[in-house]
């Protein structure tokens, strides 16, 4: 029997029930999860009708000013997660510190980190936006004696993640997962308010004709990306004697959504105005969980010199360059590096 139909809700237990010394903490992590994303799809659909378009008059830790729904939604994402006894800590792009869990709830054995709102700048011109989380264990010594986990026990390497996911707010809303074994993607069913599986295995095909990346930035990039760039504006007349589309979002989610469903590469790589910040999206809860998607559906995720999810993480907020997508494109630019 097929498994499209299915909710997401009978999806995670089945996956639950494929390991039977599962305590069922991961399960009910992403049942909250899965609740906080249909709040805040509701709260961006609604964003226009409701006055939370605009900025706010904060910034966060990177220095980036606020939309309302930044700090909107980070709050929803606190508040479906930090009650239900699953996470040991969170950490969040909005918040410059981790995340305790108050005192008067229970802990768990899960870290998580999170985008609340990815692309935000793109809610005023009603384009896509998300939701991104990366999920990893909290070392035993936390859960079993210290009460308030530190920025040390986030400093694990994208290998270590449990679970990955994202949710973009499109013209559907749709939450693609991977818990380490192949990519499902789920469509909000809005009469009955649950997620249904619509894309089971997702695949990223290894070879593509569409690129995305902000061209804007085309003066300041490394030589390896200039040339890549370079050959597929050239298409049929270029040494790669094919055409080539260009596509760019300005949003991650839905950049890799479409990646997903059709191949690609997206591109935010290293440039002089970011080499002294390591680059431009966040490797905890941005390029970790993407780069763990994009894996496991069949794609490679590098900064251009390494692999994305091998790197040791120095602290919550690190940025670094990301380069992924379908896997032979990646491996041209990357071998562009080499031989730079």
């Amino acid at each position: 029997m097929s498994d499209i139909g299915k909710s997401i809700t009978q999806f995670i237990i089945e996956q639950q029930r494929i390991h039977p010394d599962s305590t069922g903490d991961l399960s009910g992590l992403l049942n909250d999860i899965v609740s906080a994303c249909k709040k805040i799809s509701h709260l961006v659909n609604r964003s226009g009708i409701i006055g939370l378009g605009g900025a706010s008059d904060s910034e966060n830790v990177q220095g980036e000013v606020q939309k309302k729904l930044d700090i909107i939604t980070n709050d929803v994402m606190v508040e479906h997660l930090n009650w239900t006894g699953h996470l040991a800590a969170m950490a969040s792009e909005e918040i410059e510190e981790i995340i305790q869990i108050p005192d008067q709830f229970p802990k768990g054995k899960y870290l998580i980190a999170f985008d609340p709102l990815d692309g935000s700048s793109n809610i005023d011109v009603n384009l896509s936006v998300g939701t991104i989380f990366s999920i990893l264990r909290c070392p035993e010594t936390e859960v079993d004696g210290v009460t308030e986990p530190t920025i040390d026990d986030f400093m694990q390497k994208g290998t270590e993640q449990v679970c990955a996911g994202f949710c973009v707010y499109g013209p559907s809303t749709m939450l693609v997962l991977t818990m380490g074994n192949g990519v499902y993607g789920f469509s909000l069913d809005r009469d009955v308010g649950e997620f249904i599986l619509t894309h089971p295995r997702m695949t990223i095909p290894e070879d593509t004709a569409e690129f995305a990346i902000n061209m804007s930035n085309q003066r300041f990039w490394e030589p390896p990306v200039q040339r890549y760039i370079s050959e597929c504006i050239k298409g049929v007349d270029g040494s790669r004697e094919k055409n080539f589309n260009m596509r760019w979002v300005a949003s991650m989610v839905a950049e890799v959504y479409r990646v997903l469903t059709r191949g690609g590469i997206f591109m935010y790589p290293l440039d002089i105005k970011s080499t002294t910040e390591g680059g431009k999206l966040r490797l905890m809860y941005e390029a970790n969980p993407m780069s763990f998607i994009v894996e496991q559906a069949g794609g490679v995720s590098s900064t251009g010199r390494q692999r994305i999810m091998d790197i040791q993480p120095e602290n919550v907020h690190q940025r670094v360059p990301v380069i992924l997508g379908s896997k032979n494109e990646v491996a041209r630019v990357v071998s562009y590096h080499e031989t730079n």
